[in-house]
């Protein structure tokens, strides 16, 4: 019965996929009024450090140590969180493990959703504007804030086509629809974190997204049932 609900709550977050999409793509519209965002050096910056993190990924051997590391860790920082011990970790050449006192579907996963090593250099770079002037670094942050979010979406992408005991254990549908919906916010709160949109712009187009979404869903449902031969 579980995997069932969790089929259908899949099922269910499908059109919130499409809503949460559509609303990152509104909020970068909104970034300029130019419809050209090569204009923006922000975005430039972003979008340059993506790129070339996936040169590297194609023409250099890939750090899967690293990314393992980066993967428990993240299983380990978000139980901690969240009030679990944490007992034990091993990291080999090819797959990792951690050993907690509970789980949970965040605890599981977040390694999926949470680039722990853009998470760092954001945090890295907030710490050093404390004690110096950081402005003048201001695109090579941004250079390496899309490089290491490459890092964790080319990774994840690769991981997740492959049979991982996280996904199955609340089933694929569920988790694949979960894990996008957070990764898209997550380029939400980028967009809010290097620009003048606010988060307040940000749920608001959510919001009047969704309710379009649901007002065309309704519809939609209305109209089949409409026409459907019905059993008298």
């Amino acid at each position: 019965m579980a995997r069932i609900f969790r089929f259908i709550l899949g099922i269910l977050l499908l059109p919130v996929c499409v809503v949460i999409t559509i609303s990152i793509g509104d909020i970068i519209k909104a970034l300029s009024p130019s419809p050209n965002l090569t204009d923006m050096p922000m975005v430039i910056a972003l979008f340059a450090g993506f790129i070339i993190w996936i040169i590297l990924y194609y023409i250099l051997p890939r750090p899967v140590r690293t990314y393992i590391i980066a993967h428990e860790l993240t299983h380990a920082l978000w139980a901690t969180v969240m009030g679990a011990d944490v007992f034990n970790m091993k990291i080999n050449e090819d797959h990792g493990s951690v050993t907690i006192s509970e789980n949970n579907l965040l605890i599981t996963l977040a390694p999926y959703f949470f680039p722990l090593y853009t998470v760092l250099v954001i945090i890295f770079y907030y710490i050093c504007s404390i004690f110096f002037d950081v402005q003048q670094y201001n695109m090579l942050w941004l250079g390496l804030v899309g490089l290491t979010w490459g890092f964790h979406f080319t990774f994840t992408i690769a991981t997740l086509m492959q049979r991982q005991t996280d996904i199955q254990m609340y089933g694929h549908l569920f988790s694949y629809t979960f894990i996008y919906i957070l990764n898209v916010f997550g380029i939400g709160l980028w967009i809010v974190l290097i620009s003048s949109i606010t988060l307040e712009q940000m749920f608001s187009a959510i919001t009047t997204n969704f309710m379009e979404v649901f007002i065309y869903l309704r519809e939609t449902i209305s109209v089949l049932w409409a026409i459907l031969p019905m059993k008298r």
